[in-house]
């Protein structure tokens, strides 16, 4: 069974795309974001998925790829099309190439005309399709700069993306308007830029008076994104917060294990969100926790400790986790779930105050 997520980036309006084998847990991301990738790779831990592939569909000028950085942190290959010009890809990509994950592979078209070196990914059955810039729903890549050329894209859209069945559908790098998922068979009939009978003329002369202002942050992506994401200083940033060994979580949240909190206690603050009788009920509490159950803690914040940093706990994790939300919002930054509460807490055989066994 194929494992696809489409995930988003607010800031740049970007669309990343996983793909993964469910049998050899093999995967690709398709158009990462520098930004994102802690999210990412949480992503593909949780879903128990080893990435050994990352996908630019071409060399963004909005945001940075975060193609160097996830490389850096799984050892996945970088992989762009030849004609990018970009340094630090493993894998130079031409018409026809496939990149496989695990019993699963997409196969390379190359699309210019956005940039030289735009490519879409098509996946094997043909089912879905992966067009970077050359094709939005309802709209295209612009053409005034990196080498663009709307002739080249009216080619490269009508001759290898609408030569794919009507069904398959089509996954964009960007959409401004909450759009995620259009089909060959839409964009032939409703694109106002290049459907129904439009011709390459018309099209040509459309978008040569665009009028679009440059892109924001295209003096900070362009450069970047053409060394594969890597920094100017080649660093790759700090991997969390340095206090203790915690994991970041897909739902944006850093955890801990119960392991390191019971050998370092005395390091931090346990704030328990627990009611008064789950405190002192069967489960017992961990030693030295403060007692704030959740539906009073943001009236309550500034009863915390500020000086050291904060575990939140409760019967599981799920109230643990908001507590941490409102810490965040009260400035409490440095702040990690108990992971699994303590019903985790009780099954590894820590020592708590009260509880059934005490």
């Amino acid at each position: 069974m194929l494992i696809f997520r489409q995930l988003f980036d607010q800031e740049s309006s970007t669309y990343t795309y996983l793909l993964g084998d469910d049998e050899s847990h093999e995967a690709l991301l398709i158009d990462p974001v520098f930004e994102q990738a802690r999210r990412d790779l949480a992503l593909l831990t949780e879903l128990g998925l080893r990435l050994t592939t990352v996908l630019d569909t071409h060399c963004h000028a909005d945001h940075v790829t975060a193609a160097w950085l996830l490389k850096q942190r799984t050892g996945a290959a970088i992989a762009i099309a030849a004609a990018g010009g970009v340094e630090g890809a493993d894998r130079l990509l031409r018409h026809g190439d496939r990149v496989q994950f695990g019993r699963r592979h997409v196969q390379v078209r190359e699309t210019p005309g956005h940039t030289n070196g735009c490519l879409t990914y098509v996946l094997d059955d043909e089912s879905m399709a992966f067009t970077g810039d050359a094709l939005l729903i309802r709209g295209c890549g612009r053409t005034d700069f990196q080498q663009g050329s709307a002739a080249r894209l009216y080619h490269s859209i009508r001759t290898q993306i609408f030569s794919l069945p009507d069904a398959t559908r089509l996954y964009p790098a960007h959409d401004y308007n909450g759009l995620t998922v259009t089909s060959v068979g839409e964009e032939k009939r409703f694109n106002p830029r290049f459907g129904g009978e439009i011709s390459e003329s018309d099209f040509v002369g459309y978008m040569n008076n665009l009028g679009l202002a440059h892109p924001k942050k295209i003096d900070v992506a362009l450069p970047a994104n053409l060394r594969s994401g890597r920094p100017e200083n080649g660093l790759a940033p700090d991997d969390g917060p340095g206090w203790a060994p915690l994991t970041y979580t897909f739902a944006g949240l850093w955890e801990l294990d119960p392991r390191w909190l019971e050998e370092h206690l005395g390091q931090v603050h346990v704030l328990d969100v627990r009611e008064a009788e789950e405190f002192d009920g069967p489960l017992g509490h961990i030693a030295g926790a403060q007692l704030v159950p959740l539906g009073e803690l943001a009236a309550r914040v500034d009863e915390v400790p500020r000086d050291k940093p904060l575990v939140t706990v409760c019967r599981a994790g799920g109230r643990s986790a908001q507590a941490l939300v409102i810490l965040k919002r009260a400035g409490l930054t440095e702040a990690a779930n108990l992971a699994g509460g303590m019903l985790r807490w009780r099954a590894r055989g820590f020592t708590t105050e009260g509880g059934a066994s005490n």
